[in-house]
């Protein structure tokens, strides 16, 4: 690929790619410090689950270095309490993404692990965790992409709704990694791109991504899904995901919801690709799945333009959640879950 999403830079910065400002403008953006990462992942310079759990993981190794050079922790008892205040700043970014709170607290573990240690084998620890993450996250969209590539045919017209793809992790991506590796494996695959209002995801992210690795691509309003899928225009969709229960419900970007609905009553499988890290085997439904509402202002305004009265009430919830009984399969890398889900994925982690 011709760009990157984000990584850890040789001076200790993180760069990033500004995906509010694609397909524009590419600009990567240097982050010194923990709180400019976490101020970038709550302003959605960065954003997908995937991304976002990488991005916090090396934020904390910012945090971390930060208490060592200033000073601040001179034992291990005094680093692990500002440290932790510094994990739980990073979460609060944004709380619907599981694989925010799952890099957080894997990173939590380590230093609760290494009680008694130097500060500065500390630091260098999480440093070498938060490398592992990123590196682990670009295998497993791999991994995940060769086992959804099967599901898809020489030929289909797959649905995608807002980016699931390598701007959405750490590289490759995860429902865009599926059709990467189906082009990769010679198969002729065009894409359906969802706008996705109200931060265009699927208009200025999907769509450039795909033209830039040559991916037939063509983009749709929101509202047309339903008139391509009962005149046969799509052979399946996939997703990505933000946070799965562990009976199979999926919480995604709002409008992923009414895709499923659709797809389902036009016979058309549904397929959602997500890391296990994306699995909150805690939940027992999507109904627990806390949904992220944001400022009202941002659906009533398109860049700045005002689309809507001044004083117009308006809801703006960043996520839905899809019942399991819309989702044909779910793709992980270690490999694609089925109906019943409570039991697949309790098999899945040996419970």
């Amino acid at each position: 690929m011709a760009f990157f999403t984000l990584r850890l830079a040789g001076d200790d910065t993180v760069e990033m790619i500004d995906q509010r400002k694609l397909p524009e403008e590419i600009i990567y953006v240097k982050l010194k410090n923990y709180g400019e990462v976490q101020g970038a992942i709550k302003d959605m310079i960065v954003r997908g689950a995937p991304a976002i759990g990488v991005s916090a993981a090396f934020g904390l190794y910012l945090g971390a270095k930060s208490l060592s050079d200033s000073g601040e922790a001179k034992d291990y008892k005094t680093f692990k309490d500002k440290f932790f205040k510094i994990c739980d700043f990073m979460f609060s970014a944004r709380p619907t993404a599981v694989n925010l709170g799952w890099a957080v607290d894997r990173i939590k573990r380590l230093v609760e692990k290494s009680a008694g240690s130097s500060i500065p084998s500390l630091v260098a620890g999480i440093k070498k965790e938060a490398v592992l993450i990123y590196d682990e996250d670009i295998e497993i969209n791999k991994k995940m992409g060769a086992y959804g590539a099967a599901l898809l045919k020489d030929g289909f017209t797959v649905l995608t709704h807002c980016n699931a793809g390598a701007l959405a992790t750490a590289g490759y991506g995860t429902a865009l990694g599926v059709i990467r590796a189906a082009v990769e494996s010679h198969k002729k695959i065009s894409v359906i791109s969802d706008e996705t209002r109200p931060f265009l995801q699927g208009a200025r992210l999907t769509t450039w991504e795909l033209m830039e690795d040559h991916i037939p691509v063509t983009l749709i309003a929101d509202n047309s899904a339903g008139l391509l899928m009962r005149k046969g225009m799509i052979n399946a969709v996939i997703v990505g995901a933000d946070r799965i229960a562990s009976n199979g419900d999926v919480a995604n970007k709002i409008g992923t919801y009414q895709v499923a609905v659709l797809a389902k009553e036009n016979n058309i499988p549904f397929y959602v690709a997500a890391p296990l890290s994306t699995l909150d085997i805690k939940l027992k439904s999507g109904d627990e799945i806390p949904i992220e509402e944001r400022e009202a202002g941002e659906i009533k305004e398109v860049f700045g333009k005002k689309i809507a009265p001044v004083n117009a009430r308006a809801l703006n919830f960043a996520f839905d959640v899809t019942p399991n009984k819309y989702v044909s399969a779910i793709i992980t890398e270690k490999g694609v879950l089925y109906p019943p889900y409570k039991k697949s994925i309790a098999e899945l982690f040996g419970k």
